[in-house]
Parts: structure tokens; sequence; C-alpha cells
């Protein structure tokens, strides 16, 4: 089979680019590649529909940087060719360093600009005055950047990319995108990539394609059970927290690993709780400036921190989607409101963004959505990678869950989630520690949280940003998941005495490794000096010696 499939070097691209995808490491196309890649070249429109993780970038990036290296060869004035749109900053990001990586031996002929930032539309122009390539931006802020008149499509632009289509209308551009439709000139070449077929995707079709070519790839949504492992487990309010303290303390979670959550405020309320058992964890949510997000993303693949702690905000789109709290319905809708303000409508860290080597995924609270229940687990066996997800479902989640199961029984009775056999019983000696923790991570306490990380990641953010410039190295040094600490820590809860840990474990897991054990039985109680006075005839070489020569001299005594 794979000597039948269409290999890069069979797509007559340009030479500096298949250099570049030989540096990338890249043997073959992925799938959606093969088949995308052809008929983008042909000109024809595209609507492809590929699971997360399949290689949808690629699939467009290479027939873009292509065609504008092609008409480059018959020299014309230097213009804005293509613009990619996606849905979020930080997806915005990671194209732009796609495209970057794939016209590494073209970069003089292929420029790229990402304007989804949030930086100011005075400090883009002139980037935008140079007419770069390709402009990738979220729909809203392209369409400030038109209205400005610092971006001008309507006579070069050759070709459209809406990438995370299915996504665009649920993150409130729908307006956005048919007032940029008006810009655009009257012929172009569309590309519309999703990992779902849903009726906002149907509508933008009907907008942007003439005539496009349908790719319907991967009958399922998600890999199969010889890849992706899809668990799910029932358990309420504190026995999800009792659940994730055991799966992580016990290291019974190994690899990289995403917890979702549904709110700001449940993600540092989870990541005091983890700080009381010394298991740190970074934070990712809509109100931390942007240049801190993609540095959280950027480290993460690279092996700086386990686990991350991400909102999957739905009620950024819909507030009445957000989970239902213990308080009123009046009260509800002015904090909503409220903290509506200082979030960042355009992100979405559960949406196309590349997480590398992720070995799990945790839904901490359950996803509203279908939709959304597929891009959070497709953060994991991303390409040819093994993974799983673990669901913890409340009883109030249940309708959401056999709503997911329905939609994945459609698509492939393979990927529908198995029951996580789990003996909540024997971690029950747990459950005293968690409360104990739980009464720690006080409203006011995720309230101060919630202050010290933001100034934090804006200073480091903003104040920092010439610095870093500068100094890249030190980049490296800045770590996200330092301990907050608003809430009172207990030193006692760091370590598991061996007696609460459940019997079937003791002989697989072991918090404290025999190693750090033997060397704490070795260490004596009280000041060093009893130490080397105990090893004092193996330790001082004097005394050694001063004894050996005598016994030495001894001996030959004897002998004589």
């Amino acid at each position: 089979m794979a000597a039948d499939r269409l290999q890069f070097h069979e797509m007559g691209l340009d030479d500096r680019l298949l250099k570049a995808v030989a540096d990338l490491g890249w043997s073959q196309p992925t799938l959606i590649q093969e088949k995308a890649i052809p008929l983008a070249l042909e000109g024809k429109d595209l609507l492809a529909r590929a699971r997360t993780g399949s290689g949808k970038t690629a699939a467009y990036a290479i027939p873009v940087i292509q065609r504008i290296l092609a008409s480059k060869q018959s020299v014309r004035e230097q213009d804005v060719r293509a613009l990619i749109l996606v849905p979020t900053k930080e997806l915005g990001r990671q194209v732009q360093t796609m495209m970057r990586q794939l016209t590494a031996f073209c970069s003089r002929d292929v420029r790229v600009a990402d304007i989804s930032g949030k930086a100011d539309l005075s400090s883009q122009r002139p980037i935008l005055m140079e007419k770069p390539d390709v402009v990738v931006g979220t729909p809203s802020r392209v369409l400030a950047h038109l209205s400005a008149q610092n971006l001008a499509l309507h006579s070069s632009l050759e070709m459209l990319v809406v990438d995370e289509a299915d996504l665009l209308f649920s993150f409130g551009f729908e307006a956005d995108l048919k007032n940029l439709l008006c810009h655009l000139p009257k012929i172009y070449q569309s590309f519309l990539m999703s990992a779902t077929l849903t009726e906002d995707v149907q509508a933008l079709k009907e907008l942007l394609l003439h005539n496009p070519v349908i790719l319907k790839l991967q009958g399922s949504q998600l890999p199969d059970s010889s890849q992706l492992q899809q668990y799910s487990i029932k358990c309420e309010e504190e026995d999800k927290f009792l659940l994730i303290y055991t799966l992580l303390k016990l290291r019974l979670v190994q690899g990289k690993t995403l917890v979702f959550v549904g709110a700001v405020d449940r993600c540092y309320r989870l990541k005091l709780f983890l700080e009381q058992f010394s298991i740190p964890a970074c934070v990712l949510n809509s109100e931390l400036p942007v240049q801190s997000r993609c540095h959280i993303i950027t480290q993460f693949n690279q092996g700086f921190y386990d686990y991350i702690i991400a909102t999957d905000e739905q009620s950024l789109a819909d507030p009445s989607a957000a989970p239902q709290t213990s308080a009123g319905k009046g009260k509800k809708k002015k904090t909503t409101e409220r903290k509506g303000k200082g979030k960042d409508k355009e992100y979405g860290v559960s949406r196309g963004v590349d997480f590398q080597n992720v070995a799990n995924v945790i839904n901490f609270d359950f996803p509203t959505t279908v939709e959304s229940y597929i891009h959070r687990v497709g953060r994991t066996a991303r390409a040819d990678n093994p993974g799983s997800a673990l669901s913890f479902i409340s009883h109030a989640e249940l309708a959401l869950l056999s709503e997911v199961e329905e939609a994945l029984t459609g698509d492939n009775a393979d990927s529908v989630l198995k029951p996580y056999e789990f003996k909540m019983e024997e971690i029950e000696g747990f459950r005293y520690r968690c409360r104990d923790a739980m009464r720690s991570v006080t409203k006011q306490a995720v309230k101060e949280a919630r202050l010290k990380e933001i100034k934090q990641e804006l200073l480091n953010s903003e104040k920092l940003k010439t610095y870093f410039e500068d100094n890249p190295r030190d980049l490296q040094l800045l770590r996200h998941d330092k301990d907050l600490h608003p809430a009172v820590v207990k030193p006692h809860l760091k370590n598991i005495p061996e007696y609460l840990i459940p019997e079937t474990l003791r002989g697989v897991v072991n918090p404290l490794s025999s190693k750090r054990r033997r060397k704490r039985k070795s260490k004596p109680d009280g000041v060093v000096k009893t130490s080397f006075k105990k090893n004092s005839k193996g330790t001082n070489p004097l005394k050694t010696f001063r004894y050996s020569g005598g016994r030495g001299r001894k001996g030959k005594a004897g002998q004589s």
C-alpha cells in the first residue's frame, strides 16, 4: 500500500519546499496531504474534513507556498496573495511557525505575517505596509486592519484559507466574516479545513466556495481504539478531586497530561488543590496574556511541564452554556458579565493547537458539546502516536455523555468510551487528606490566585518582552508552574505514608522511589558531624595513614 501512495517529490513541488519538508522529517504525506495538495495545486476549491492531528495545516500550507513561488517566477510586484483565517491567537501563532518552517529555504520569496496577536493596530501597520505574501489572523483582527486601510486585498488576493472552520461561527466571528467578504476580490481559490462538518461549516461553504471538491477522510472523527483509548468514570464533585489526586500523586497517569476544566475559577481551584500535595501544574486560560499562553504551550511541547490545567471556555460564545453553580440565577448573570470583561474572546487551547506528545487528556469537567469533546480529546493520539482520554462524569453530566457516545458510535462503534475500572473504596484512606486540602482552597484563595497569576504573567509578558528579545536563553528559565500559595499549604500532605497506599498498588506504585528511601534511612538524625565520626576510620586520611603505618611496621617485624 505504501508504494502506491503519492509521495511529496511526485507532486511537482519546488525543490526549496521539498528540502524544508525533508528537514521537518516528513518521509511521506498523510492521507489528507496526499489527497488535498494535488487538488489544491490544480486550482480547485476544497472542503476537507479530517480528524485533528492528521496534518491539515501542511495540507493547505504547502500548496499556498508552491503557488506563491510559481507566481514569483513571472516577476510581479510584492502583494498579499494569501489570507489564512484562524479562530484563535494560539492557532495563528502555530500556523505562522509551520509556514516559516516550510519557507526556511525560500524566506526571501515568501514572507509570512501573523497579525492575530493583541498588539495595537498601529504597531502592526509597518508589517502590513511591506505587503507580506501570506497574512495569518483572526477574522476580527483582519477586518480591523482592512477598515483602518492598513491592508488591501480586493485586487491582489489569490487564496483564502479558513482553518478550523467549524469553530469560526462558535467563536462569534459570523458577522466579521460576512463583512470581510466585501473586501475580497470576486475570484479567488478557497480552502475550508475542519475536524467536523457542522451546519456552520455548510453555511461557510455556501459563502466562500465555488464548486468545491469535498474530502471526507477517515470515517471516524477520532482515531480508533488501537491508537486512542477512551474511558469514562462516574464520580461526583468531591470524588473528582480525590481521583485526580490519586492518579497524579501515585503516578497512575504517566506522561504529559492535559486536564480540561469548564471555567477559569475551576482551573485555579484545581491548581491550588494540587499545590497542597506538591504537584506542580501550569494554568492556561483566556485571562492570561497571549505571549504567556504561547510560551506555556512551547515549553510544554519542549518537556518543561508534565501537567497543564486548561479551561475550555464554551461560555465565551454562549454564556448560557456555562456550568451552573449552586448560586442563584440572578447572581450568575452578574458574575458572568463581570468575569467576561477580562477574558480574551479569541482564546482556545482545545481547538487546533498542536500540543506535542500528549499522552493523556483528562476531562475533569465534561465538555458541553460533541464538537468540544472531539477537539479536546484530539489533543492526544496525534499523527501515529498512542494516547488515552479519561472523562470524569457527574450525575448532571450523564446526558452529555450519552450524546457524545451516540455521535461516536454513529461514526465508528470502536471509538466508544469504555468504563474506567477503578475501585474507589481502595482510595478511601486518601479522602480525609483531600478534604483537608479542599478546606484550604477557599473562594478568597482562588480570587487571590487569579490576581497573582495575571499580575505575574503580565509582568513576564510586557515589561520583560524587550529584554527577552535580546536574551532569548533567559526566556527558557521563565517557568509558569510555580506555586501560587495564597492557600495555606500543610507540609505533611506532600508525602504519602505507606499504610495509606492501597495494597493492590503497593508493589507497583511507590510515591518515594527506593533510592530516595535508602538515602533517607542512611541519613542519621541530628547534625552531619555525627556521621563523619561514625565513619572516621574510613574517611579520615590522617588516622588511616597513622594506623596502617603502625600495623605495617609490626607485620614486617614479625616476618623478620
